[in-house]
């Protein structure tokens, strides 16, 4: 923020009638961070807070108060301070005689006596209560400039009234003194001159206070963040419309038309329905519809119970939705995939096409369909017959917004709220949107602003009456404020010391304590601008059953969410069943699915082998492929981790070329030797709260020795359930045995037990 610009700008800002050179959000962070400056400077700024409050709350707000005696504090005589307070004092007259009806203070001549004595009487009361709203320093002050004539209204429709006011009181006391004389047409006069003054008094006020901002739907669409693109084609298509229209009166006519029809696609939050509503602005303003109500609604309220319903749900909105525009949301949600007769979804989309083209309906009202992108290109293409009303031309897909446009409607919102964000908080703020921003689920403006919202709930909540002295601490979201309670259990976690804790595996260990560390230095060297090198993150862990795969994976996903290359953290384990599915196109679909799932996190697949077979099989196939095309789409947002056997993993990735360019990364899982079997097999007993003798210990040592172990892991975990079972029906039938005690005979039973199932 160019500091010296500003003043610069603010010093050649001198009317209330334009707009001042910064924002409100700008103003609070200056007064915030140049506190101690200048007088005239933080005078400036004071006004400028004032300007922007009074313009979002133009009735009577304490804090713009404020603003204006602290501006005046510091520098009495700049002209801006003389016009917003005059401009206050305004509109609460405004305020005030907006309120009345003058047009039931006429008096007709021909009324009953009594009836004119009531009205007088009451109006009297009006009149003497509206003059309270008067600033009379302001009545009596001398105009010197009055080139917009605000003040000069004001001070003669106070003296029109105070002239009615003397004419009521004569009138009601000549009725006291039974000399009944009411001069009608003074007061009808005089009632029509303080209309035309309140008429006058509105034209002559700032735009920003009377609201009139408001301009036409393309103003308001330009007013929009964003959509470049999107705003682009709105304006021609507004260009065109209008076209048409006037070649319609000339008699023009075109057999083709394209219809008001229109496909919005999007992901959540990205203005949908916003922009529907001023496409039914911009119908009715060009005259196309006679009203710019949008009738919205979803699946919930179209599709019946019972057969009948959904044509007679569909209907009854078609018939509000006449003259506007009917909004269907989520319109895909019509036609599921794989539907039953008890699914009515369809009879609606009959019925709705119907209605489109009939005499009695077609071209009287719009219907916009609106959802995700790739779910509404399938479901039109479902639907042949309702694909022919929406023409490609009136197809809009509304982008994710990008992180700036992210930020600024985070400012927005903020200040919607009366709070700002300082420059630390904000940047904090934008890591923590960079980290909810994972997958098409994201909900964009609208995730935003439900962040804002526990921004300041967090803000609230923490902060004690202690903590703030002046006004703007009311105001500043900090840092610590954006930091909100889910980050700080993250940053808690330790996933390094997790690793560190786990039995045996020294060489990966190494692996992975290198690789963390190669991750850390090229985030700080890409922080710095520095070049740096492309990280490779996709691994293959291969290795026998049991030997820590699955548990070193979930670490691993903690370790890439704590450098800040996973969003979440999170890891989605999964084999060949859920990503294969019984027939060509379907599997596709599934495997999508899953990877959105682990989306900002790790996608862990076991046994991954199985997905190859020698090529015979075209859906497991099919999953591979669609596997890469999906790493290379999320390539900053996904981590795959293949698991299974050594050599039919080397087999897997040599199979396919996009697989060997994406997994360079080998972990080799040997199997546990006897001194680590015996001590996971102490550490697993000992988070039950048992432990073993020294003839239990020795007996299983040497069983390690001799004997080969299948499942290392499992193996050691399936005995111990084991040996504690054994250990239960031995102390059953002699309570004086200990019940943390595992001895030798638990283990040899335990051991004929599970070494048979291995």
């Amino acid at each position: 923020m160019d500091t010296a610009l500003i003043k610069s700008n603010l010093q050649h800002w001198n009317t209330i009638d334009e707009q001042p050179p910064i924002s409100e959000t700008a103003a609070l962070k200056l007064m915030d961070d140049e506190g101690g400056s200048e007088k005239d400077f933080k005078a400036l700024l004071y006004v400028v807070l004032a300007y922007h409050r009074i313009r979002r709350r133009p009735h009577e707000d304490r804090l713009a108060d404020y603003f204006i005696d602290q501006a005046k504090a510091m520098k009495h005589h700049h002209p801006l301070l003389t016009q917003l307070s005059e401009a206050k004092k305004v509109i609460k007259v405004y305020h005030q005689l907006s309120r009345v009806r003058f047009e039931e203070w006429t008096l007709h001549e021909t009324d009953h006596q009594t009836a004119k004595t009531k009205k007088a009487n009451n109006i009297h009361e009006q009149v003497s209560q509206l003059l309270e709203a008067w600033d009379s320093e302001l009545v009596e002050k001398d105009i010197v400039d009055a080139a917009s004539g605000r003040l000069k209204l004001y001070q003669e429709s106070y003296h029109h009234l105070t002239e009615l006011k003397t004419i009521l009181e004569e009138a009601i006391e000549t009725i006291e003194n039974r000399r009944i004389r009411l001069p009608v047409s003074a007061i009808n006069e005089k009632t029509r001159i303080i209309n035309d003054y309140r008429d006058e008094l509105y034209k002559r006020l700032p735009v920003f206070l009377t609201g009139d901002e408001q301009q036409n739907a393309l103003v308001e669409l330009d007013s929009m963040i964003g959509l470049k693109d999107v705003k682009s084609y709105i304006h021609r298509y507004y260009h065109y419309l209008k076209y048409q229209q006037q070649r319609k009166n000339l008699g023009f006519s075109m057999v083709d038309e394209p219809g008001l029809h229109m496909i919005m696609t999007g992901n959540p939050g990205t203005g949908k329905t916003t922009l529907a509503r001023l496409l039914a602005n911009i119908y009715y303003e060009l005259g196309i519809l006679d009203t710019k109500e949008v009738v919205e609604v979803n699946r919930s309220h179209l599709v019946g119970a019972y057969i009948g319903q959904s044509e007679e749900n569909t209907m009854n909105y078609v018939k509000q939705a006449i003259g506007g525009v009917l909004f269907i949301d989520e319109a895909y949600s019509l036609s599921r995939e794989g539907q039953t007769g008890n699914d009515y979804g369809q009879a609606v989309i009959d019925t709705l096409v119907s209605a489109m083209t009939s005499k009695e309906y077609g071209g009287k009202f719009a219907v916009i369909l609106a959802g995700y992108p790739e779910e509404m290109r399938q479901f039109l293409w479902s639907n042949p017959g309702l694909r022919s009303r929406f023409p490609e031309q009136n197809h809009i897909e509304l982008p994710d917004y990008q992180m700036c446009e992210l930020l600024e409607i985070a400012e927005i919102s903020a200040i919607e709220n009366d709070y700002f964000f300082t420059v630390s908080g904000l940047k904090q703020l934008e890591t923590l949107i960079d980290r909810h921003r994972v997958d098409d689920s994201f909900g964009n403006a609208r995730t935003v602003k439900n962040l804002v919202l526990k921004i300041i709930f967090n803000k609230s909540a923490y902060l004690s009456e202690e903590d703030h002295h002046e006004w703007i601490d009311h105001m500043r979201l900090t840092k610590e404020d954006v930091q909100l309670e889910d980050d700080e259990k993250t940053d808690r976690e330790e996933p390094l010391q997790q690793l560190e804790e786990l039995i045996g595996l020294g060489n990966i260990k190494d692996e992975v304590k290198k690789l963390s560390a190669f991750v850390k230095i090229q985030q700080e060297r890409k922080d710095q601008d520095l070049p740096h090198v492309p990280i490779q993150l996709h691994s293959v862990f291969t290795g026998n059953p049991g030997t820590g795969k699955t548990t070193v994976a979930a670490i691993y996903a903690n370790i890439l969410k704590q450098c800040g290359l996973l969003k979440r953290g999170h890891m989605i384990v999964i084999s060949r069943s859920d990503l294969v599915a019984g027939y060509v196109g379907q599997t596709a679909m599934k495997t999508k699915k899953k990877i959105r799932e682990a989306l900002g996190g790790v996608l862990f697949i076991d046994e991954a082998y199985s997905l190859y077979n020698g090529g015979r099989d075209d859906f497991g196939k099919e999953a591979i492929e669609t596997l890469v095309d999906e790493m290379t789409r999320h390539h900053e947002n996904l981590v795959v981790i293949l698991a299974g056997y050594q050599n039919e993993m080397r087999q897997l990735v040599n199979s396919n070329p996009g697989l060997t360019t994406r997994f360079k990364k080998y972990f080799h899982f040997p199997d546990y030797n006897p001194e680590e079997l015996l001590a996971m097999t102490k550490y697993q007993s000992s988070s039950y709260q048992y432990h073993l003798d020294r003839e239990a210990e020795a007996f299983l040592f040497t069983r390690f020795q001799e004997e080969e172990v299948k499942g290392n892991g499992r193996f050691v975990n399936n005995l111990i359930n084991e040996a504690i079972q054994f250990q239960a029906l031995r102390i059953e039938d002699n309570n004086k045995s200990s019940m943390d005690l595992l001895v030798k005979n638990d283990f040899e039973q335990a051991w004929n037990t599970v070494k048979g199932e291995f």
